[in-house]
């Protein structure tokens, strides 16, 4: 079966802020910031890797470099990739809360617009 190809969107708060844009610029290992564009552009032509859901519409791409990083998304449909924020294996479980709150966030206001 082919690779269904994504579109990558980022979250942005009712503020204008983008924390995924945020956190990765924060970032000070330029190796690191390569290795998530790499994945982020294999996700784009639809290869997810190493991923797991983490319940209630969030789900963690694993990347396995330094800090072990990790890139929390929702999904719209199959084809869009929302990008919600992004840490590593010690800020885990306050990333996966933050995570879940983007992603509420994004749901009710996409169904009060609608």
């Amino acid at each position: 079966m082919a690779a269904q190809p994504r579109e990558i969107r980022r979250y942005v708060t009712s503020d204008g802020k983008v924390p995924f844009a945020q956190w990765l610029d924060s970032l000070r290992d330029i190796k690191a910031k390569t290795k998530i564009a790499q994945r982020l552009n294999r996700v784009n032509l639809g290869n997810l890797g190493d991923y797991k859901s983490l319940g209630a519409g969030v789900y963690e791409l694993r990347i396995d470099y330094g800090s072990r990083y990790r890139v929390y998304f929702g999904q719209i449909g199959i084809k869009i990739i929302l990008l919600l924020c992004g840490g590593d294996k010690k800020t885990q479980a306050k990333d996966i809360e933050i995570a879940q709150k983007y992603w509420q966030d994004y749901r009710s206001r996409e169904n009060a617009s609608q």
